[in-house]
């Protein structure tokens, strides 16, 4: 399960950067919200699916509190779930 939430979670993360950093741009500078509609849908399902994933890990890899709400948080900070691949899930 954890292999699986690894790629999940580069997923998210990628989707996440694609829609802050080049289709809202796009939506705002150039006036198009093409972008924003075609990764909106996925990356709020990425977003639904790396919760529901962290809560089973939780429980998987008997993560403390504080660890599992420092995976939590990360999934809406920019870069934070490639930090949490690296400091949490990589053995």
């Amino acid at each position: 399960m954890k292999s699986i939430f690894r790629i999940i979670s580069f997923l998210e993360g990628i989707s996440f950067l694609l829609l802050l950093f080049i289709a809202t741009p796009i939506k705002y500078f150039a006036g198009n919200d093409s972008f924003v509609k075609m990764l909106g849908m996925p990356h709020g399902i990425l977003f639904l699916v790396y919760v529901v994933f962290a809560i089973m890990l939780k429980y998987e890899l008997k993560w403390e509190a504080k660890t599992t709400w420092t995976v939590l948080i990360a999934s809406v900070i920019p870069f934070g779930t490639f930090y949490i691949d690296k400091k949490h899930l990589k053995n």
